[in-house]
């Protein structure tokens, strides 16, 4: 049986609570991803970058503004945990963001901003001790309650995830 498109690394499964070395795999994670996301698109062309990773899935355009809409948004609820009790956060519905107009910028504009803020979130991060990685945020949308632990873990495998995408279909239609 072929894998299945959507999850070319396999669905998220996060470990709670995290142990040091968890938390930082998942962090080396955060880290690495812009430059492995840039790794995944390099030397593609335009017509390249407007080809779906999958039947009725986003185009390689869409999928690295996807990670830079996703990621920002990560990173703000990872300050508001740290910075408010328990707060609510406001989910977006990437589906339609990723309709949007500036979908159709040049992908270096994402992959500045994925540069930016992983590093930042790197930081933060690296700075956290074991009590914060313990503070929650509520995701309305998904009736959850989640901990850093569980965010950094889903983060890390999230872009990990978009890259497989990348590299699946490079790999499937043998583009080097």
């Amino acid at each position: 049986m072929a894998p299945d498109p959507r999850y070319p690394i396999g669905q998220f499964d996060p470990v709670e609570p995290a142990t040091p070395a968890i938390r930082a795999t998942a962090i080396a994670g955060i880290a690495a991803l812009p430059s492995e996301l840039r790794e995944a698109v390099g030397g593609l062309t335009e017509q390249q970058l407007d080809t779906p990773y999958r039947d009725g899935g986003w185009t390689v355009r869409q999928v690295v503004h996807h990670v830079a809409d996703s990621h920002i948004n990560g990173f703000v609820r990872v300050k508001l945990a740290l910075t408010e009790a328990n707060p609510t956060i406001k989910p977006y519905d990437e589906k339609l963001w990723a309709e949007l107009a500036d979908v159709r910028l040049p992908i270096e504009v994402s992959l500045g901003l994925v540069d930016a803020v992983h590093a930042r979130w790197t930081a933060v991060y690296q700075a956290m001790t074991p009590a914060e990685f313990a503070r929650t945020f509520f995701h309305p949308e998904a009736g959850i309650t989640f901990t850093l632990d569980r965010h950094v873990q889903n983060y890390s495998w999230h872009g990990r995830h978009h890259v497989g995408h990348i590299t699946a279909l490079r790999q499937r239609l043998g583009w080097s």
